[in-house]
């Protein structure tokens, strides 16, 4: 082809990588294996630029992987269980599997039509029953291992859709679909002892060193491993005591009342004659659940009437319910410290309670709290006979003290809590237990699975479907042989996507979860994908892999070696005003931008009708501003190259990637030129091998330069993933290829290996035209086959070196001096220059200064 014909072209190609199988992966133990996985996506119906850049990434990195000569496995799925497929069911009167498949094979194409390089024979989806057989196994495992357990739980219950809310989902204490007011309800509900796993989760983090240091500490802060002391204050009437936690004893002289929460016995028991403090805790019934929501509220608590007694001194201490302490957080209750907790303090001077200061700077004088807490450690003060104390050495005090008096002991706790999987929900996997009068929760049996979810359901959003078939929930047990019920709630998703990345490695293993071709595979060497998943679904993964590892499923303790986290795809954002308060938004490529003379975005007209709209800044692609790019489109009119290479090219991958249609149009253009350049050289044949030995200086610096840009470009791509950097060192090759006018066959045997070098390296990023570029270039078979160049060492010598020569510090000319001359030399030829000449000329050099590799400064007087 003499013109550049991408769509055409690219087809061609895919359909011989399909064809040959070009990227079926298998294993090998001799050879070094490189498992290279991005996080799989959520068939919503199309590609976003998102998707786009997670998946391009990941197709970079295991190409070039493959041509180091590894054993690459690229694999692709989807996370297809989920509330947006059951919400979209129900807008759109479909089936959920209808709707989830349907999508499935469009994104599948658009993946195709990229040209990435999966091993679609290892594809998976999780809503497929082969699939979810086995985490339902795993599941009963758990069970019997007693890792997996039912108890009441609170949550936000619909009381309209009859289902369980997310904390998410709750909006203004209403359902975010029904709009109806929520209840705090206690359900039973499915757990797992994550929290059994809490240290080996946190300790483990240690030994991630290809992990972002930001994302371990995100971890580390969820998992939230404090020492403290569990403190006991007994109640007045000596019926009972209140137990709390603090990470804070040191304080513990500063204590005016105890919080407990709304919905703590004792708040309970009390309300049972204090309507008031009923009505509280109705009120906060349709609070949503989550830490988050309730730092937001405004503090708000009701006296309860109990009073319990300080464990040292024996003051009578109120204990109040307040609206800031969660029932499902620690013991449901805490030490109220106004002078030195913030949140404390906002309560105490609320509502009239004393704020005793215990803590003041080291040496230093009492803080002053009339405008806030003091919440930075010290030495104790007003705390009796522990006056002097440093706030370092209270918690070992303290245990002594209340250990003796039975009221207190040192106590490691965690922020993470037992993880929550059952969902009330259809689009997802049946939890495999049955109920039976007799025999109580029974699992069920292994050659009874999978528990098939039924497929045929077209969802209304009123409570679990499954709940309403008889059909589906009537079974028998299988202990007894008697009536029994089957589980209708179904498995949180993060359970599926919690162990896809080790199915992938035997997806066709019916017997089992997993085989031994997981211990070849895992860990994964390269994981991608957003710093939205950083905490819960990589901390889920992490946790899953240890329970496999421990049920002798895989033997490591670490799912994923390295991990990148790309930044956002983000766009110019436009719209306009309603009357109503509301705004319009309109798609960036339906504006026309006006600009300063320094580029600067200064204003825009809509091209529809040419009135003005507001500029909203640079934000991430989201349908709710309306400034996504659809892929497909950028496919179809430019070709994949162009879109992969310019998402490679705009930002190193961490950062984010500001989305331009110039910029799109200019990665274009390039892949044009390289094209026209290959295409203009391949013309007259292919060039001879190159001659090192009768080299002239010409031939030498275009050599060095594609070798520079080569020793560069590896380092780049392999070092350190920044590909745009890789991608501007072609460029700058190319520029000065397009000046090379080749005047015999060794000008053409060395232009013919710098454009063979500037389409290997190309090729992991833009591999169709890499392809066709390198069959022009005289090539048989693929160029995905071909190992990576190896930098010619020899070709980066320089027989001379360019050098400033300044004259009084002022620039005056520039030398070529061999590469060895000694300083002598040097000065000489700096000096002999002819426009150095006119301003040294009959003039005192007083000093000669050599600067190695870069200039000569000769300082003149006179």
């Amino acid at each position: 082809m003499q013109e550049y014909q991408p769509q055409t072209l690219e087809k061609a190609i895919q359909q011989v990588w399909n064809e040959n199988r070009t990227f079926k992966a298998v294993e090998d133990p001799d050879r070094e294996k490189f498992y290279c996985l991005s996080m799989f996506p959520y068939p919503s119906g199309k590609l976003h630029m998102g998707h786009v850049r997670n998946y391009t990434i990941g197709d970079v990195i295991a190409r070039f992987q493959r041509m180091q000569g590894k054993n690459v496995m690229q694999p692709m799925g989807w996370d297809a269980f989920g509330l947006p497929a059951e919400n979209a069911a129900i807008q759109n009167k479909v089936a959920p599997a209808q709707w989830t498949r349907q999508n499935i094979d469009y994104m599948k194409g658009q993946l195709k039509s990229l040209g990435f390089a999966y091993d679609w024979d290892r594809e998976l989806a999780t809503c497929d029953p082969d699939y979810y057989k086995w985490e339902q196994w795993l599941f009963t495992k758990l069970y019997e291992k007693g890792l997996a357990y039912r108890k009441k739980s609170v949550v936000n219950w619909d009381p309209v859709d009859q289902c369980v809310l997310a904390n998410e989902q709750v909006i203004d204490g209403k359902g975010w679909r029904s709009g109806a007011p929520v209840q705090r309800r206690e359900l039973e509900q499915w757990f797992v002892k994550i929290t059994d796993y809490a240290d080996q989760l946190l300790d483990d983090l240690d030994k991630l060193d290809g992990w972002p240091e930001q994302v371990k500490t995100m971890q580390r802060n969820w998992i939230g491993r404090s020492v403290g002391l569990e403190i006991d204050f007994p109640l007045a009437d000596e019926t009972d005591r209140l137990s709390v936690y603090t990470t804070r004893p040191d304080t513990l002289m500063g204590v005016t009342y105890v919080a407990v929460a709304p919905d703590h016995p004792l708040s309970k028991r009390a309300a049972e004659n204090n309507p008031e403090l009923a009505a509280f805790i109705e009120k906060c019934a349709h609070i949503a659940t989550s830490e988050a929501v309730v730092e937001t509220l405004e503090k708000e608590g009701v006296d309860t009437g109990i009073r319990v007694r300080h464990p040292i001194t024996g003051e009578q201490l109120p204990v109040w319910a307040a609206n800031f302490v969660l029932m499902g957080y620690g013991t449901g209750a805490v030490m109220s410290v106004p002078a030195h907790d913030q949140r404390d303090w906002e309560f105490a001077k609320k509502y009239g309670l004393p704020i005793k200061v215990v803590i003041k700077p080291v040496g230093g004088e009492l803080p002053d709290v009339s405008e806030g807490a003091y919440t930075e450690k010290g030495e104790l003060v007003n705390s009796g006979e522990f006056d002097g104390i440093r706030s370092e050495q209270a918690l070992e005090v303290f245990a002594k003290v209340l250990g003796e008096k039975g009221l207190g002991r040192k106590q490691v706790n965690y922020r993470l809590r037992d993880w929550g999987v059952s969902r009330q929900r259809y689009w997802g996997c049946p939890i495999p237990m049955i109920y039976c009068d007799s025999c109580g929760v029974v699992p069920v049996p292994e050659e009874d699975l999978p528990v098939r979810l039924p497929e045929d359901v077209v969802p209304d959003g009123a409570g679990s479907p499954l709940a309403k078939m008889p059909e589906f929930y009537e079974t028998t047990c299988p202990k007894c042989g008697g009536k029994a019920r089957r589980e209708t709630d179904t498995f949180d998703t993060f359970f599926e996507s919690s162990w896809y990345y080790a199915r992938y490695a035997c997806p066709d293993q019916d017997k089992a979860m997993l085989d031994e071709r997981a211990d070849y595979w895992l860990p994964v060497d390269q994981y991608i994908g957003g710093i939205e998943h950083a905490i819960l679904h990589l901390l889920y993964a992490r946790f899953f892999h240890k329970l496999m590892r421990d049920f002798g499923l895989v033997h490591s303790d670490e799912p994923f070696a390295n991990l990148l986290t790309q930044g956002m795809v983000i766009a110019e954002t436009w719209y306009r005003q309603n009357p109503d308060g509301s705004k319009t938004w309109y798609n960036p490529a339906d504006v026309e931008v006006q600009r300063d003379d320094k580029g600067r975005i200064v204003g825009g007209v809509l091209k529809s009708d040419g009135q003005p709209v507001e500029f909203g800044g640079i934000e991430k692609m989201s349908k709710s501003k309306n400034n996504g790019v659809d892929p497909q489109a950028m496919v179809d009119k430019y070709g994949a190259d162009t879109v992969r290479l310019f998402t490679m090219f705009a930002a190193p991958p961490t950062q984010s990637l500001e989305w331009s249609d110039a910029g799109v149009e200019g990665a274009h253009r390039f892949l044009n030129r390289l094209w026209r350049l290959v295409q203009r050289h391949a013309e007259e044949g292919t060039a001879a091998a190159v001659d090192k030995a009768a080299l002239t200086s010409e031939q030498k610096d275009l050599r060095r330069a594609a070798h520079e840009m080569l020793k560069q470009a590896t380092h780049d791509i392999r070092d350190r993933l920044h590909f745009n950097t890789a991608i501007a060192a072609v460029m700058s090759l190319v520029n000065t290829l397009s000046r090379f006018e080749p005047q015999n066959d060794q000008d053409r045997a060395v232009l013919q290996e710098a454009l063979e070098l500037a389409v290997l390296v190309l090729s992991p990023i833009t591999p169709h035209i890499a392809q066709a570029l390198w069959e022009a270039l005289g090539h048989e078979g693929l160029i995905v086959d071909q190992p990576w160049p190896q930098v010619d060492e020899e070709a980066l010598k320089q027989d001379a070196i360019e050098l400033v020569v300044q004259v009084n510090g002022k620039l005056r000319g520039r030398i070529q001096v061999p590469v060895d001359a000694d300083k002598t030399a040097i000065l000489a030829a700096a000096r002999a220059e002819p426009n150095v000449q006119k301003f040294i000329e009959g003039k005192e050099i007083v000093k000669e200064i050599v600067v190695p590799g870069r200039l000569v400064n000769l300082v003149v007087k006179g």
